[in-house]
């Protein structure tokens, strides 16, 4: 049963990572920074734009009180049931008059200057402009309840007003309004090649060099497990990130480096292995009817290993995830490759932690150990069918 629910988990990891790279980030419009997941709170979860154009040259010689019956203006109302809004931008052109904003509380001039319009709630000189302190959230100023408003353009000119969402997707946004969810499903992918590509380059290593130490014995076993000996005394992380240093990094350079310091548990394990049959009788019996070598290696003893090197791979898919992921938070992994490493880094350094944006935070640390547990629940029900000791009980 726990054998069936891994390679299901195995198969639908596959599949994300088949189909997730041809995820969209966006559609089509531009999400805030650390925007919350739509099902979170009842934050707007999109963008609303109001637009107002006026083109009649009739000049206003001094401001009305408020929204004067003028020849020249235009309305647009605006039904709020939300919380307020994320960001708020207010672009376009004032041949002269001036734009107005109505909320249930209160009335504003967002603009009274004849000129081009660039506003944006989070400027200081905007705040200041409105009789706002620079430290306060004008967005909630301006939306401070559910109900009606109104964006006004008396006189002449073209106003867009944009209201960004709180909300994106089913994980929110990261610090640059990309959607977490699509960043989440990309990542698998990049877990699965370093994880899996490591594994088995580094399982090629050790049951070449475990079958050669093994088999021909004599200096050549002194030699390889001399190497494998000084190999696992070396710390890998310093090592790790030396090469990524030097070498780039590409993701393709992590993979060698990763398997270039995984061979030497396999090569042990093969090894002993080939010791404990190179001897046997019936591999006598092999050599003196006239087997080559050869022979014996590929007809013989690599498929009495591959059960266990089976194992060793699903074994070792975690650990590689798990350097790679290391490795990434600590800014050693390519930026323009989406990992889940990349996104504890990011949030990290650009301050999740600070702002409680979990949802950048937890998703890709479960993801982590979610494959983790998957290869490793594998590489046991693996390890026990190649051994059925291990399910003997005392």
């Amino acid at each position: 049963m726990k054998l069936r629910l891994g390679v299901i988990c195995l198969a639908l990891l596959v599949f994300l990572a088949v189909w997730g790279p041809g995820l969209p980030e966006k559609d089509g419009i531009k999400a805030p920074p650390y925007s919350k997941p739509w099902w979170l709170s009842r934050d707007i979860a999109s963008t609303v734009v109001l637009y107002a154009s006026v083109t009649s040259p009739e000049l206003v010689e001094e401001l009305p009180e408020w929204l004067p019956a003028l020849t020249s203006s235009e309305t647009v109302a605006l039904e709020w049931e939300y919380e307020p809004p994320a960001r708020v931008s207010l672009t376009g052109r004032l041949d002269h008059g001036f734009v107005g904003w109505t909320t249930p509380r209160g009335r504003f001039v967002l603009a009274g200057k004849p000129g081009e319009l660039d506003l944006d709630a989070r400027d200081i000189p905007f705040k200041r402009a409105l009789g706002v302190r620079p430290f306060d959230d004008l967005t909630s100023i301006l939306f401070p309840s559910r109900g009606s408003y109104v964006l006004s353009l008396v006189g002449g000119g073209e106003i867009t007003m944009k209201i960004e969402g709180g909300r994106w997707g089913w994980l929110g946004t990261d610090h640059r309004g990309r959607d977490a969810a699509v960043l989440f499903i990309r990542g698998i992918r990049v877990s699965l090649i370093v994880g899996i590509a490591a594994t088995l380059i580094a399982t090629f290593l050790g049951l070449s060099m475990g079958l050669l130490s093994g088999y021909a014995g004599g200096l050549t076993d002194t030699l390889i497990m001399r190497a494998v000996d000084v190999l696992l005394s070396i710390p890998t992380l310093p090592v790790l990130m030396i090469a990524a240093g030097m070498w780039g990094k590409g993701l393709w350079n992590l993979v060698f480096v990763l398997s270039a310091f995984s061979w030497m548990g396999t090569a042990r394990t093969v090894r002993s292995m080939t010791l404990s049959l190179r001897d046997a009788p019936w591999v006598e019996n092999l050599r003196a009817i006239g087997a080559r070598r050869n022979y014996i290696l590929f007809r013989h003893l690599i498929p009495e290993a591959m059960p266990l090197l089976l194992a060793n791979v699903a074994l070792g898919v975690p650990g590689a995830i798990l350097a790679e992921a290391g490795l990434a938070f600590l800014g050693l992994s390519d930026p323009r490759v989406p990992s889940w490493g990349r996104m504890l880094h990011e949030a990290y350094a650009f301050g999740a932690f600070t702002s409680g944006a979990w949802w950048v935070i937890l998703p890709p640390g479960l993801g982590i150990s979610m494959i983790c547990l998957t290869f490793m629940s594998l590489g046991r029900k693996l390890e026990e069918r190649a051994d059925p000791r291990l399910t003997q009980k005392n």
